[in-house]
């Protein structure tokens, strides 16, 4: 592993546990200090429109600072919202709490690039491989961000929650660290000037496409239901705080863990078969749904969702970067991550709506559209490549 993977790897693990926390814990905090019960779910929605604007500015300010000084900017950035987010709750000021949780998804933004940058360090046939291993920091996120989230709750005895946006704060700051020694790959990255095909160009292609819906109506689906389940459990089905959290480290496992054999697989099987795989595991989830709500269906459903956003993300990644030339990187990259997080902010955002006014069997088929649309998308790549 070179040197940049590798800092790119370890800096993955700490900066991102900002996800599993925000998703742990602000539908939490947010019923607790919302003015209405079905706003719950707005910090963590607000969070993921805050990835999906973060992602143009992330991309253009990298094109003329470099990954090196962005990384390092955003992680500094990340402390000094936590910190924010921190005094919101102590305040229990819950749009000021949003705010927070709006430029924490600005930082994580610059997280999201680090697949880009690991794709970047690596000849073409290993970019599956290279992707795979920076979302594999994610199993360790998984635990330590709960975890520490869990653990420091109570540290300000007197506001619940403080110690834990602190505690995030601590473990985002570090990767700042890290990124001293980061190289960046080349000058492109500091002096690039944007040429090349438009967005509108880019769209066009029938494989950037497919990428992209497998990427966006992938995170969609599993962020849909994932943002939901917390409420699910813990607020409608009055499971404990401990179990919920339980499900949701297991997810999060799910979702990194195949991150092992992904890119082997998508060498072996091809980016298309991958995402009819994710798809089918999808359809797990959804077909356990019809059962009755237990914390052992919640934790299988969970895994499988996990199992199946790991397989259309990283296929669809990896096939992304195979679309486009050098000089066309950041614009693709932005573009895609747009789109991406501004279908995954309206899955988070609807999911508080309609868990509040549906059920869990509802809220799994109402995913059932856009499963298919990730399959025609895919079947027409496959078809128009072949002509």
């Amino acid at each position: 592993m070179n040197k940049n993977l590798l800092i790119l790897a370890l800096s993955q693990i700490f900066s991102f546990t900002a996800a599993p926390v925000t998703v742990f814990l602000s539908g939490i905090i947010g019923s607790q200090i919302s003015p209405v019960i079905s706003l719950s779910t707005l910090p963590m929605s607000i969070s993921v429109v805050g990835i999906a604007i973060g992602a143009i500015f992330a991309t253009k300010i990298m094109s003329l600072i470099g990954r090196k000084a962005g990384f390092i900017l955003a992680s500094i950035g990340n402390f000094l919202v936590c910190i924010l987010a921190a005094y919101s709750i102590m305040e229990q000021n819950f749009f000021l709490f949003c705010f927070a949780n709006f430029f924490l998804g600005v930082g994580m933004s610059f997280t999201h690039q680090y697949r880009f940058a690991a794709a970047e360090s690596v000849e073409k046939n290993k970019i599956p491989k290279a992707i795979s291993i920076i979302l594999l920091g994610g199993i360790v996120s998984a635990f330590i961000g709960p975890g520490i989230a869990n653990y420091s709750k109570d540290i300000v005895s007197e506001h619940l929650y403080v110690g834990s946006y602190l505690s995030l704060g601590i473990l985002t700051l570090i990767p700042a660290i890290f990124f001293l020694f980061y190289e960046n790959i080349s000058k492109l990255e500091t002096n690039i000037k944007y040429s090349g095909r438009s967005r509108l160009e880019l769209i066009s292609q029938p494989r950037f496409l497919q990428a992209l819906v497998a990427s966006a109506f992938g995170y969609a689906i599993m962020t849909f239901l994932m943002t939901a389940t917390p409420l699910s459990m813990h607020v409608m089905e009055k499971m404990s705080l401990s179990k919920t959290g339980l499900v949701i480290q297991f997810h999060v496992v799910a979702m990194f863990l195949p991150s092992l054999i992904t890119g082997i697989l998508i060498k072996k099987f091809g980016h298309s078969n991958i995402m009819y795989a994710g798809v089918f595991l999808y359809s797990i989830t959804i077909v356990a749904s019809f059962f009755d709500q237990t914390f052992y269906n919640y934790m299988f459903a969970l895994i499988f969702l996990g199992l199946g956003w790991n397989f259309l993300f990283i296929s669809g990644t990896s096939l992304l970067v195979l679309t486009y030339k050098e000089d066309e990187k950041f614009r693709a990259q932005g573009l895609n991550d747009f789109i991406v997080y501004s279908v995954h902010a309206v899955g988070s955002l609807s999911a508080g709506i309609l868990i509040a006014l549906t059920n869990w069997k509802t809220m799994n088929l109402i995913c059932i559209p856009l499963m298919i649309l990730i399959v025609l998308t895919t079947l027409r790549a496959e078809i128009l490549s072949k002509k």
